[in-house]
């Protein structure tokens, strides 16, 4: 048997197509591949398309309490190009609505159009020191991470502290 070789995109069924295509496009800095009423195809990437919107006409929220999908999200190269996107996208009047540290990744969370959340992520370390930290008291303590302040973070950032304190999850 054989894992996948990766994951190649994410289809989202919507009533609002034009609205979640610009807002992905504008989020990601993605291209449209293909698009008409019925289905769009966008990426930012090698990939032939990365994300895509199928015009059903849904137009109702799933209920707090229903089975789903939770997020999706989209790891950047840096903690620059996290924040330089942040900082483009607050321009634009786009804020996220969580920012935390997970310990292996620092993490903004948005909501698009549809209510769909949206996770503009970095890693914070390397694979084997992820799995380290899951793995610890200090994860078992608190599995879902620290908050932060965005604008704080870029302040810092650009203030030129080391990616290596910004990122460092606290642990007491």
């Amino acid at each position: 048997m054989a894992s996948p070789k990766k994951l190649a995109h994410v289809v989202f069924r919507t009533g609002r197509l034009p609205e979640m295509r610009d807002w992905y496009c504008t989020v990601l800095e993605a291209r449209v591949a293909f698009s008409n009423d019925f289905v769009a195809f966008i990426t930012y990437d090698d990939e032939h398309h990365r994300v895509a919107f199928a015009n059903l006409g849904a137009t109702a929220q799933p209920a707090p309490d229903a089975r789903g999908l939770e997020h999706v999200a989209f790891t950047y190269e840096s903690l620059g190009d996290l924040l330089d996107t942040y900082e483009r996208l607050k321009g634009l009047g786009i804020t996220p609505y969580w920012t935390i540290n997970h310990g292996p990744t620092t993490s903004l969370y948005y909501r698009d159009p549809d209510g769909n959340q949206v996770e503009l992520q970095i890693d914070n370390c390397s694979l084997a020191e992820a799995d380290a930290f899951v793995r610890s008291e200090v994860f078992q303590r608190n599995p879902i991470g620290v908050t932060f302040d965005a604008d704080t973070l870029l302040a810092r950032f650009r203030n030129g502290e080391p990616v290596a304190e910004l990122t460092r999850y606290p642990t007491e």
